[in-house]
């Protein structure tokens, strides 16, 4: 490693893993700036993981052939000109698209970086960075806006390819090696399976805590901070592979499990869930990628290939996840609704209060028949809330009540991501010499 290009590339490396998720607290916003549904706006974060699993399953088959230098340095302008255009989007489809092309940029620098950092330094900066996103995109969109956040990545690429640049960095990658899905395939499953479950953390908790609790972008990154608190907490933990790879799995799975059963809008239960899920992070992804590493000739491959098989579990859980989210909604807005006007018909308020109140309720439940989370505070508000203590107050339970109601209804697609954790446990136990060699 030349020196002045290790810290620059490290950056850009934990800035491509952390797009995994750095959109996740943005999403709200989006949702309504481009005024489209649940569905629609998972398409900025699938998009990207999708390209970036396709790419790098593709790139397996080549990258061998090539200067992984010039691998890099394509993959690192592909990025920085893709995070200028996604500032610039003006329409969600420009976004998904520029976003696609972002993840073809990122499966280039992450499969040319390896080589040239190490698979340690590649690794962690990876696991960081993963955990990261959510926490720096909410402080991003708050203090700025969601522009703000592609904005912020595309120096920070930039850097990276002016130290590969003045470095004048030139590794060939290896010709020796063949992927041997016997010894390599057990190790990327668990990866896989495991990056999926975490979509339940980085995607569905952030949802709950914003379009549904309500609370600020800022206020929802604090939130979702522990889980990379708890990542990097438990690093100098000095325990055996196998059991980090074990009970990692199994605190990811318990702390899903946890946001699953959540009875309300309870932020210390849901801060316990998310740094039990940061710390099956923090146990289980650096041993297992360490695993699916070929340190010897296939250092480049293999790495390409965990590459992959990462988001590609990212890409299968929003695939089922999504849809099932969508689908849930509406029903639980019939169920909030029921709730919301038993609590408003015993509120002690007058009718001249209740009737207007009552109707533009009734509008915003109707917007849930789409696949939107209803703004249950604006009927209130509209009506006076700010001034008269009694409307807050009913404002207050009803929103409390409904928010109970959509949050329970979140539960299958939180015990799907637990199975996801899970299988990953069962893969690991049953392939305990290939996976923790």
């Amino acid at each position: 490693m030349r020196r002045g290009l290790s810290a620059p590339l490290t950056a850009a490396v934990a800035i491509a893993f952390a797009d995994s998720s750095i959109v996740v607290l943005a999403l709200p916003e989006l949702y309504r700036r481009f005024d489209t549904t649940i569905q629609g706006v998972s398409w900025v974060v699938t998009a990207y993981n999708l390209a970036v699993a396709v790419t790098a399953l593709l790139l397996v088959f080549v990258v061998h052939r090539m200067n992984v230098s010039i691998v890099l340095g394509v993959g690192l302008g592909l990025f920085i000109a893709a995070s200028i255009a996604c500032a610039a989007a003006q329409s969600l489809d420009f976004l998904i698209a520029a976003r696609a092309v972002q993840g073809v940029g990122a499966a280039l620098l992450l499969a040319g970086s390896l080589p040239l950092l190490g698979p340690g330094r590649w690794t962690a900066a990876g696991t960081v960075g993963l955990a990261l996103g959510p926490a720096l995109g909410g402080v991003l969109t708050q203090a700025f806006d969601w522009r703000a956040i592609f904005i912020a990545q595309a120096p920070v690429a930039a850097f990276g390819l002016v130290g590969v640049v003045r470095a004048h960095a030139r590794v060939e990658a290896e010709e020796g090696w063949r992927p041997s899905l016997a010894r390599t395939l057990p190790a990327n499953a668990c990866l896989g399976l495991l990056f999926g479950a975490l979509v339940g953390a980085l995607f569905l908790a952030v949802l709950l805590v914003i379009s549904v609790w309500d609370y600020s972008p800022i206020a929802g990154a604090g939130i979702v901070s522990a889980l990379p608190v708890a990542a990097l907490a438990v690093r100098p933990l000095r325990l055996s592979r196998w059991t980090a790879v074990c009970g990692g799995s199994a605190l990811l799975a318990a702390g899903l499990v946890g946001l699953a059963l959540l009875p309300s809008a309870s932020v210390p239960l849901a801060i316990w869930a998310l740094a039990l899920c940061g710390a099956g992070l923090g146990l289980a992804v650096p041993v297992l990628s360490d695993a699916a590493l070929d340190r010897g000739a296939g250092l480049t491959r293999s790495g390409t290939l965990t590459v992959g098989a990462r988001h590609v579990g990212l890409v299968l859980a929003l695939a089922l996840i999504a849809p099932l989210l969508a689908s849930r909604v509406p029903a639980a807005g019939d169920r909030a609704l029921l709730r919301g006007t038993a609590v408003l018909l015993d509120a002690p308020i007058g009718l001249d209060k209740k009737v207007p109140v009552a109707l533009d309720l009734r509008k915003a439940f109707d917007r849930a028949q789409a696949g939107e989370t209803p703004d249950l505070r604006q009927p209130f508000d509209k009506h006076g809330a700010a001034h008269d203590s009694a409307l807050a107050a009913v404002r207050d339970r009803l929103a409390g009540a409904i928010a109970a109601t959509i949050t329970r209804a979140s539960r299958p697609a939180f015990f799907l991501c637990a199975a996801f954790a899970a299988l990953a446990l069962l893969i690991a136990v049953a392939f305990r010499r290939r996976v923790v060699p």
